[in-house]
């Protein structure tokens, strides 16, 4: 394009931002009683008309010139602090334009200035996106600019070359059947996600895999990135020999989980050569990272996990525009939680707290500066990225995995794939795009909606210790306190007499953790793994209480005798070592696959006592969970075991014939073989050791959180 047409092109979209900025103050000083653009006397129209262009084009100019600076010196500030900082930040640049209007006839109180600031903001970013996506050249510098942010202080980088890069973009939480019910059009009307079915029916392939027995994106994102996932059994679990609980997705967990695989495999991850990291739990051994929880707690030259922050909020326009949407999306989860209980929709968990504050920071400003970071490194040609977008997995939890509140985030997700896949064709090399998932979720009441009380509840009435009177009045409660009693040869319970507050003598208190569906039970006080014939010494009526109780599908435990024991209802057993069964198997109801699942989970140095798997209905895929979610993953049973896998036809497939693709692990070395056929160097070995050596943020050890402390299993 001639020189002359570009800075015409750019002149005119100053000029048409200026003139709607001008335009909202006028509006606003008419509707706002503490905001005015006269003097005392009064002025005619044409002056006041002045007054506001001399406002908008004070405020756009300090917009310009000191936003950045704020939002770097405020680059430590926690994410969600720095949001909610935009206004008054913006209100405050507002007033300090007003304050260079000549004889003070721009005067606005402070509360005043942050909505006039905020609509000022919103007005002309709308403004500049509409004549951006009216042109192509417009849009193509506004990306270009948004990358050199990121990318102009290390120096620049060398050409691209013209191979493929690749970009795996993961949708948390979506499993394979939901996409693909998103991406069929019914009735003549647009799918739910346009953008992929038009991939899915012209570019790519789909097919599902199947996870783990830990379905959740700590176990199947290591394996991905790192490819390893091994001992690590759930979201939550407790480890004996060092006395902590770990968490997957807290900063010092993933460090260290992160850690282990790379010792394991030898292998600094599939990000080593020139990769990204974006929104991960994992790095993948990507030296450019943005909003990664392995990195989060890392501290020095190393640490880069906010940089994301900054290129993302140094823009005023997209820093207002995240905190509209920010607000708005508080408001529109507090509308649909009272709309749910106002219809009385069943099932339901509780959303009040906290919980709208986190939903929008999942659904927007994640969202939002995850793609912007990708887009960045898309612009500045890596070789390969790797992204989580996870809005859908946390609203889902809450208002179930095909709620309608859930599929809107489907909606937005798509239009976000949309703006990726455009910025895509303005990157300086070629990009091959897969869409992946991590698991699905699986629906259904919670297993204390269902039955009146919790795992731990549970598992406590069955060894005999006290549990809530509330607890111990449901059938299941009442049933297993007595089931206990008998087999502890205990005197029966008076009629109106509470339920007992001791213990029998040595008897140890169980911990009991939930990851979805799955429930973890350990005893501290055992050294190692306890065995059946132990448990059954010291809580006689424990694993009948859990193995018969209708909202348990199967339990896992150590035989002394036999090796590993499932266990069922009415005294059903497969014993995985030798696969003898005993009665019905009590891993059927959970499809292929189910045994081979379980039995690597049993080889788990840290798999704990005894694994607990809520009951599946085979019909519906409803599971309960154990912790209060109505969508969840974590176990087996159900969606939540099969995620998707959406490929570009110039890739192979990934399994000849169409083989099922089983683990995580198994994925990972499909997504490696895909670099390969890139023809682009092979993926070194040597950023293991680097990653090592700087100790992959390695902690001094575990913390000790609290075992009842409620975390997000992405």
């Amino acid at each position: 394009m001639p020189r002359w047409k570009v800075l015409s092109g750019a002149l005119f979209r100053v000029l048409a931002v200026w003139l709607v900025s001008s335009l909202t103050l006028l509006v606003l000083a008419g509707l706002l009683p503490d905001f005015r653009l006269q003097s005392a006397g009064g002025d005619s129209l044409t002056r006041t008309a002045l007054t506001a262009a001399l406002g908008a084009g004070a405020f756009g100019l300090l917009s310009a010139l000191v936003w950045p600076v704020l939002v770097r010196a405020l680059l430590l500030v926690p994410a969600l602090v720095l949001g909610l900082l935009v206004f008054f930040l913006n209100g405050s640049l507002l007033l300090l334009a007003l304050d260079l209007i000549p004889e003070g006839r721009g005067q606005a109180a402070p509360e005043t200035a942050v909505i006039v600031a905020a609509a000022m903001s919103a007005a002309s970013s709308a403004t500049s996106a509409f004549l951006a996506v009216r042109n192509d050249e417009a849009y193509h510098r506004r990306l270009v600019r948004l990358a050199g942010r990121r990318h102009g202080r290390r120096g620049g980088r060398s050409p691209a070359p013209a191979t493929p890069g690749t970009l795996f973009l993961q949708l948390d939480g979506v499993g394979h059947d939901l996409l693909r019910e998103a991406l069929r059009a019914e009735r003549g009307e647009r799918p739910l996600m346009p953008t992929v079915a038009r991939w899915a029916g012209d570019s790519h392939r789909l097919t599902s895999w199947r996870t783990d027995w830990s379905s959740q994106t700590g176990a199947s994102q290591l394996a991905l990135l790192h490819g390893s996932n091994e001992d690590l059994p759930a979201f939550r679990w407790y480890e004996k020999d060092t006395r902590t609980v770990v968490v997957s997705n807290r900063p010092s967990g993933a460090a260290a989980l992160q850690r282990r695989a790379i010792e394991r495999t030898g292998d600094g991850g599939l990000l080593a050569y020139d990769g990204a990291s974006r929104g991960n739990l994992f790095s993948g051994g990507a030296d450019q990272v943005a909003l990664v929880m392995s990195v989060a707690a890392r501290r020095g030259k190393y640490n880069r996990s906010r940089v994301g922050y900054f290129a993302y909020f140094s823009d005023p326009a997209n820093a207002t525009r995240t905190a509209v949407s920010f607000a708005a999306e508080v408001l529109r989860e507090i509308a649909q939680s009272l709309r749910t209980r106002f219809r009385r929709e069943l099932p339901r968990v509780k959303r009040g707290g906290l919980y709208p504050v986190i939903r929008a920071f999942a659904t927007v400003v994640e969202r939002d500066v995850v793609v912007a970071a990708v887009i960045g490194d898309l612009l500045a040609g890596r070789t390969a990225i790797y992204a989580d977008l996870v809005a859908y997995d946390e609203v889902a939890h809450h208002s179930g995995p095909a709620h309608r509140d859930a599929l809107q985030v489907l909606r937005s997700l798509d239009r976000a794939i949309a703006l990726i896949a455009r910025a895509a064709r303005h990157a300086p090399r070629p990009y091959r795009l897969v869409l992946l998932s991590d698991h699905g979720q699986s629906h259904g009441p919670t297993f204390l909606e269902r039955y009146g009380l919790s795992l731990g509840d549970l598992v406590r009435a069955g060894c005999g210790l006290p549990v809530p009177r509330s607890a111990g009045r449901t059938p299941s409660g009442a049933e297993a306190r007595e089931a206990a009693r008998a087999a502890l040869h205990r005197p029966e319970e008076a009629a109106g007499q509470g339920p007992e507050r001791t213990a029998g003598a040595g008897a140890s208190q169980p911990l009991v953790l939930a990851s979805g569906n799955l429930g973890l039970v350990s005893f501290p006080d055992v050294p190692g793994r306890i065995t059946r014939e132990e448990l059954d010494r010291r809580h006689p009526a424990l694993l009948a209480t859990l193995a018969n109780h209708p909202g348990i599908g199967f339990l896992l435990v150590r035989s002394a005798a036999h090796g590993p024991v499932v266990l069922g209802p009415a005294g059903s057993e497969h014993h995985l070592a030798t696969g003898r069964l005993i009665g019905a198997d009590p891993l059927a109801p959970f499809g292929d696959g189910a045994a081979e699942a379980v039995r690597r989970t049993d080889r788990f140095p840290h798999t704990a006592d005894l694994m607990v798997n809520s009951a599946c209905d085979p019909a519906t895929g409803a599971v309960h969970a154990f912790e209060e979610q109505i969508g969840s993953h974590g176990g087996l049973g159900g969606a939540q075991s099969h995620p998707f896998l959406l490929w570009p036809v110039e890739l192979t497939p990934p399994t000849p014939d169409g083989e099922p693709l089983t683990g995580a692990e198994q994925v990972h070395r499909v997504l490696r073989r895909w670099l390969a056929e890139a023809e682009g160097p092979q993926l070194p070995l040597e950023p293991a050791a680097d990653e090592i050596r700087r100790g992959a943020g390695r902690p001094a050890g575990f913390p000790s959180p609290d075992p009842g402390a409620q975390d997000d299993p992405r």
